[in-house]
């Protein structure tokens, strides 16, 4: 996510109006209603808009609605939701055009939406936490409408987007989920004509993932790609996920719980005085004297090891005795559950400047974090609103915001045998198929959920010779 901290905030309200509605008399019954039809391809609603970003008058013409991917015989098998915006008096062939989408797996694309690239965005405060409810939409000032022109696509399953109910295992998968965004993709090129433009990709999250795997995908159909922006990254989930055997990500994550234990004051000043001379110095120990002491195991001399604890616990603002009750591997929940422990507040995962109480409840519940507990409500809030009374898009269809059961939890990696999940090969072919493809990679010095560092080591991994790398960014 990009420039988020948010303050959570609950209201109870209505009993005394419900009861009071339930005791006053209603209209007569009326006739049940037809289900709606969730694979339908609804008729684009098309609306016309301007803002006021970098001093300039932006006229833009949005249009939002669904494209159904079915064979060239045959039912539906998904209906895909987009919101296009496209700038007024330009050459649309030749104009850049951005497909965008963020990821999950199981999210729709609310954040960059209405977070970070489109022409409107959800009010938030001065220092980017979530206001009191309700929420309205203002100019975003940041928008990249100005340099090309956006298609934000809800994944299947997610935003208004659905999926046939007998065919989710076709793609609730790293290449189905791909294969539907490329046929998407395919299609809106030629119903509006785009097919010259300059085509980008732009994912966030697991939307890298699937941006990386899209751009081969693309490349291996024929449809040309300029350029690729992957923002907090997940290409190569060694780096991501920990296992008996696999330390890799305890390495790299140790720079991000340096970052966010420096913001909430919990490091030693000398660290902090100048923290991107602080930063290089804990990747370097975490490349060679940490990865080192967790190559050795058990072998680990008792020494050296009580050297890893002091270092460790100097760059984390951990207690050493927890260092140790962890085996010198700190998973992101014991980073965030403790760091903050003697102020009885748990740390954000997927931004680790924010931090809130832990909810009663939170001791049956399988995860808790901060920032998205205040994010969900607020951005599910503003899209609904926004599709309904600024887009014209009416629909009885729940906008579906994060499916965890049905999607996340459903989702399919792919047999262990092949390795742990990872797309970053699949960048690599792309850029060598086409020399000229570009890609743009971003992150968040706060992100627990995709570490910078992480980031760094994929690319260091990548196969390219010296003239691709010069591609990256």
């Amino acid at each position: 996510m990009m420039r988020t901290a948010f303050l959570l905030f609950v209201v109870g309200f209505c009993a005394v109006l419900a009861a009071a509605q339930q005791s006053a008399p209603g209209p007569s019954p009326t006739p049940a209603q037809p289900p709606v039809d969730t694979l339908s391809e609804t008729a684009p609603v098309v609306t016309h808009h301007q803002i006021s970003a970098k001093g300039k008058l932006l006229k833009y013409t949005a249009t939002a609605g669904r494209l159904a991917l079915k064979p060239e015989s045959g039912p539906a098998e998904a209906a895909i939701f987009f919101t296009a915006y496209t700038l007024d008096g330009e050459n649309a062939r030749a104009r850049p055009l951005t497909f965008v989408f963020n990821g999950g797996p199981g999210t729709a694309t609310a954040w960059l939406h209405m977070g970070a690239l489109g022409p409107k965005k959800i009010e938030l405060e001065r220092e980017g936490g979530v206001p009191a409810p309700p929420y309205v939409t203002v100019d975003n000032p940041d928008t990249i409408l100005d340099r090309t022109d956006l298609v934000f696509i809800d994944a299947p399953g997610t935003g208004f987007s659905r999926v046939r109910s007998d065919l989710t295992k076709k793609f609730y998968n790293v290449d189905g989920d791909a294969d539907a965004f490329y046929r998407f993709i395919r299609l809106y090129l030629t119903r509006y004509q785009r097919w010259r433009s300059p085509l980008f990709l732009f994912g966030e999250s697991y939307g890298t993932t699937r941006a990386a795997a899209l751009a081969n995908h693309l490349m291996d159909g024929y449809i040309p790609l300029n350029g690729v922006a992957l923002l907090s990254v997940g290409l190569d989930f060694q780096t991501l996920m920990p296992g008996n055997m696999n330390d890799l990500p305890h390495q790299v994550i140790v720079p991000t719980y340096t970052m966010i234990a420096a913001y909430h004051k919990k490091l030693a000043p000398e660290l902090t005085a100048d923290l991107d001379t602080t930063i290089k110095k804990v990747e370097q120990w975490c490349a060679n004297d940490y990865a080192q002491a967790l190559a050795e195991g058990n072998a680990l001399p008792p020494e050296k090891r009580k050297q890893i604890v002091a270092q460790l616990a100097a760059y984390t603002g951990l207690k050493p005795e927890l260092i140790e009750e962890n085996d010198l591997r700190i998973e992101p929940q014991v980073f965030m559950h403790n760091l903050l422990k003697d102020q009885k507040l748990e740390v954000g995962r997927v931004d680790g400047r924010f931090a809130a109480p832990a909810p009663q409840s939170a001791s049956h519940e399988p995860f808790f974090d901060p920032a998205m507990a205040a994010l969900f409500p607020a951005f599910n809030a503003a899209m609904n609103d926004y599709a309904e009374n600024e887009l014209g898009y009416k629909t009885d269809l729940p906008y579906v915001i994060w499916d965890f059961e049905h999607i996340n939890r459903a989702w399919d990696w792919g047999q262990g045998i092949a390795g742990y999940p990872q797309t970053a090969t699949q960048l690599q072919s792309a850029m060598a198929k086409n020399k000229y493809l570009k890609v743009l990679v971003m992150e968040g010095m706060y992100d627990l959920a995709t570490p910078f560092y992480a980031s760094a080591y994929t690319f260091q991994h990548l196969r390219l010779t010296p003239d691709l790398r010069k591609n990256i960014s």
